[in-house]
């Protein structure tokens, strides 16, 4: 064949051939951009340097990464904490848009490493929680800063509150809470009902400044704050689990605006992380003590409404498979929501959702120790006490007193938070209480009472305030304030200390 002939046929040949690739190019990449393997988009919010590493390494960065990463390991089994963040670094950076590189380093650092730090002093924490908020600040400055609508590290991070600081797993976690609160009070101040509008159109130096720490240091849109706070609130947002809430919340918006990327699955984690947190935001969303330097929690009760709205939008919203194990969790979430609010006499609002238990399913105990206890069966009254002392017996007398001693105490813990009201009620239920156990044994010559409840209180009291085996120092100088005691005697005192907390409210028995 002659040469020029052939020369021609083979550029011509090439020239179809990369017609061709590009034509199988073209559909490869909307297959990537379909299923989100690649991103042929260029990195946004990247420094020049690392816009540049990424287009100039190529297919090579994930041989680099994962080079860097058996290193992070090994120098993480060594102990060489600092070393392993700096190369995990390198990791994120050479695969910023795969989500699992950062998931799995904010994991690490939060729940493997944190936990190598012990206290430096009773209760103290402060190398632990560096790691754990690392971890956090990784996900949210740095991973969402390079995909902004990853529902996956949405949720991991909405995880991070509502599990590392919220949950009580981890030895430091009170150290977490009083570490986050006292950050979350530069932004929503030292109250439980901070004003929202403010932050979302700050008409004051002050405010401004508050807007901005909010938006430029944790990373919150104060419009979506005051969203969440009016779907699913009020929240108490110096509190870890608003913040789950929040983060998920987010998370689903971004799944709203591009539902092409997101799986079923992934929806179905992000409302799972709402409802779940709304959970625990009802058991323990109102922060107790700031006012004295203490730091506990107590239910939030004015979110039941809307928790158990939560639970019914997953029911419409979840897989048929799914639905067993949300019904079970709406169930336990409303007996702990009537039982909640018998206790804290709030007795219309306790038979409201009773009866509403009812109906949900009233085939279903209510009593767990009682297979028999259906709602239609048992009384409120009767669901309240034994859900707190189970059949009450002759032989169980120990377990009802200690069940009154329980409520006691709480009612001067509740002194001691300034919250008067929430102790005059755990007074009454421990009347209650007891009222129940004499009833249920004055047919019984033999059975043995309990004593008044002035009685029982005054023991209770004597032994907080024991200067060797009662509450601290502090809290027990508190606690003689608000009592209009005089202050702790340097000699121990052999009189029992006078029962100070009355009720204006009738009781059901003494």
């Amino acid at each position: 064949m002659n040469p020029r002939v052939k020369k021609i046929l083979q550029l011509l040949l090439a020239v179809a051939l990369l017609v061709g690739a590009a034509q199988v190019q073209r559909g490869l990449n909307v297959d990537r951009e379909r299923l989100g393997l690649t991103h042929v988009a260029p990195l946004e919010n990247a420094p020049p340097m690392l816009a540049f590493t990424t287009v100039a390494l190529g297919g090579f960065r994930g041989l680099i990464a994962n080079a860097l990463w058996i290193r992070a390991t090994e120098l993480q089994d060594d102990d060489k904490f600092f070393e392993m963040r700096q190369i995990a670094d390198w990791v994120t950076k050479l695969e910023p848009h795969y989500s699992m590189v950062w998931t799995h380093q904010a994991w690490n650092m939060a729940y493997n490493i944190s936990v190598k730090f012990k206290e430096t002093e009773p209760g103290e924490y402060p190398d632990r929680w560096r790691w754990v908020k690392a971890g956090i600040e990784l996900l949210r400055d740095e991973g969402l800063k390079y995909n902004p609508n990853d529902v996956l590290i949405h949720q991991q991070l909405s995880w991070l509150y509502q599990h590392k600081l919220g949950a009580n797993l981890d030895d430091a976690n009170v150290y977490y809470k009083k570490q986050w609160a006292n950050e979350m009070a530069a932004v929503f101040g030292k109250t439980a009902k901070p004003d929202l509008n403010e932050l979302v159109n700050p008409q004051t130096d002050e405010a401004r400044a508050r807007a901005k720490l909010l938006r430029e240091r944790y990373k919150m849109d104060a419009a979506l704050v005051k969203e969440v706070d009016e779907r699913y609130g009020p929240m108490e947002w110096r509190l870890p689990e608003a913040h789950a809430v929040y983060w998920a919340a987010a998370g689903l918006r971004k799944a709203e605006e591009n539902p092409a990327r997101v799986k079923a699955e992934d929806l179905m984690q992000l409302r799972r992380s709402i409802y779940q947190s709304m959970q625990l935001s009802f058991h323990r969303g109102r922060l107790l003590g700031t006012s004295t330097g203490m730091f506990d929690t107590g239910p939030n009760l004015e979110i039941i409404p809307k928790v158990n709205a939560s639970y019914e939008e997953q029911l419409r919203e979840a897989l048929p498979e799914n639905h067993n194990n949300i019904r079970n969790a709406q169930r336990n979430f409303l007996r702990a929501a009537v039982y909640f609010l018998y206790v804290n006499d709030r007795i219309a609002d306790a038979a409201k959702w009773y009866a509403y238990l009812g109906e949900k399913y009233p085939d279903r105990p209510v009593l767990d120790a009682d297979p028999n206890s259906f709602p239609a069966t048992v009384t409120l009254d009767e669901y309240a006490v034994r859900n707190v002392v189970g059949d009450i017996t002759e032989t169980s007398r120990d377990r009802v007193k200690s069940a009154v001693e329980g409520y006691l105490v709480r009612a001067y813990r509740s002194l001691v938070y300034g919250e008067d009201s929430y102790a005059e009620q755990f007074v009454l239920f421990a009347r209650r209480i007891r009222a129940t156990y004499q009833k249920k044994i004055e047919t019984r010559a033999q059975a043995i009472g309990l004593p008044e409840v002035a009685e029982i209180q005054a023991e209770v009291l004597k032994r907080l305030l024991d200067p060797e085996e009662g509450w601290p120092e502090e809290v027990r100088a508190a606690l003689r304030r608000k009592l209009g005691m005089p202050a702790e005697s340097a000699e121990p005192s052999t009189n029992a200390p006078p029962a100070s907390i009355s009720t204006n409210a009738p009781s059901r028995g003494s």
